[in-house]
């Protein structure tokens, strides 16, 4: 590999991890949902700093965290392209939105029993 090819190949990489921060700030800019999960996490990684949360705890909330936005993301990716696709409305677009909104209140429902596992037992050592 050349040095321009080298440089050209790094260029890009740089131009797409642009993009996908954009697409990041787009989605906790625009989307209240996600601005939901966001508040939610904040909360969340206080409680965890509060309650000195194992390494392994961290792992799981971090995890939950990260996988709840992207599907708040894919969800949202998926909006957009059937709205541009679809503007009107068609009962397989709206199956396909509802599904995948679905999706993500599987991942938050999940995400929120973790977060009461983790922290119900030291929610409960404060009063005993």
């Amino acid at each position: 590999m050349t040095t321009d090819s080298k440089t050209g190949f790094m260029r890009g990489r740089l131009r797409s991890f642009g993009f996908a921060w954009k697409g990041v700030v787009s989605l906790f800019r625009r989307e209240p949902n996600a601005q939901v999960h966001l508040c939610a996490a904040v909360l969340v990684v206080l409680a965890g700093l509060l309650f000195s949360i194992s390494a392994l705890e961290w792992c799981v909330v971090v995890l939950c965290i990260g996988c709840v936005f992207m599907a708040e993301g894919f969800n949202t990716a998926l909006e957009c392209i059937a709205d541009k696709v679809s503007p009107g409305f068609d009962p397989m677009i709206g199956r396909a939105k509802d599904v995948a909104a679905g999706a993500v209140l599987l991942f938050v429902a999940a995400s929120v029993a973790v977060g009461l596992i983790i922290f119900i037992p030291k929610i409960y050592g404060l009063f005993c």
